[in-house]
């Protein structure tokens, strides 16, 4: 068994590219952890837009920063895969440069973990709009997700994502050379492993839904999903349609209870 005595106990991951609106907010919220023991490998895209300067900044006066820099523009997959490749920690998480976390986001979630055995999470989470407003949305993780699960409700989010690398083999969160849904792919690879993700019920990161992000194109996050289930995971026709037909009843279930929930909440 690894020895993670002399290293960070959680390594925090973040893919960077043309951020620098959010990505300050973004790091604060590491730093701002009440779990010390992380480092947070950040890895630069080919930014154009003075990102990679602030993060510089901030790498300089706090060494749990570390800053990477691709020599070409491939993609947040590479970028990903760059900062897994120099990590440290016993436990991955996720964290793009546009999110939030809550302060005791990590804290928790490993005291989950640890309680349950559970060696691949994730934390349920609030989305947010440009200004880190809150959208009156939160969505809550099943308790357990497995891969057939997760093909049909599509819950699992980035933000929230954690694998233990005392039971996760590191080389499954190598992200596939996908320019959209690298990370579903990548969860796809764990469950597929046999690794069920738990969920924790209480919210604790933040979802930024931006404009043109993949989430709020709704031809294109349908395409995403059947690309796969057929092309990724592999389903045979059938089943990919059964599949889709339970997600795509979700996601309106989902939607006409939120509108219901904000309207009983507006009339009281």
């Amino acid at each position: 068994m690894s020895s993670w005595n002399d290293a960070p106990f959680v390594t925090v991951i973040m893919p960077l590219y043309n951020s620098a609106r959010h990505v300050r907010e973004a790091i604060e919220s590491v730093q701002a952890q009440t779990l010390g023991s992380w480092e947070l490998c950040v890895t630069d895209d080919c930014s154009t837009d003075g990102s990679v300067d602030i993060v510089a900044k901030i790498a300089d006066e706090d060494p749990r920063v570390r800053l990477f820099r691709q020599e070409s523009n491939q993609g947040a997959a590479a970028a990903r895969n760059v900062s897994l490749e120099n990590s440290r920690g016993r436990y991955i998480a996720y964290l793009d440069a546009d999110d939030v976390w809550a302060p005791e986001k990590l804290e928790r979630q490993i005291g989950f973990m640890e309680r349950g055995g559970h060696g691949f999470s994730c934390a349920s989470y609030e989305v947010i709009g440009e200004d880190g407003e809150l959208l009156g949305k939160t969505v809550t993780m099943p308790a357990r997700s497995d891969l057939d699960g997760f093909l049909a409700n599509n819950y699992l989010q980035t933000v929230g994502i954690m694998a233990d690398l005392e039971q996760v083999d590191k080389n499954l969160l190598y992200m596939p050379d996908l320019r959209r849904r690298q990370d579903a792919a990548t969860w796809i690879q764990v469950l597929q492993a046999g690794h069920d993700c738990y969920g924790l019920s209480e919210p604790l990161c933040y979802y930024r839904r931006t404009a043109g992000s993949l989430s709020s194109n709704k031809v294109k996050a349908v395409k995403g999903v059947w690309y796969l289930y057929r092309e990724v995971a592999g389903l045979k026709l059938p089943k990919a349609c059964y599949c889709f037909v339970r997600y795509a009843f979700l996601a309106v279930w989902k939607r006409t209870y939120s509108k219901n929930q904000q309207q009983i909440k507006g009339r009281r």
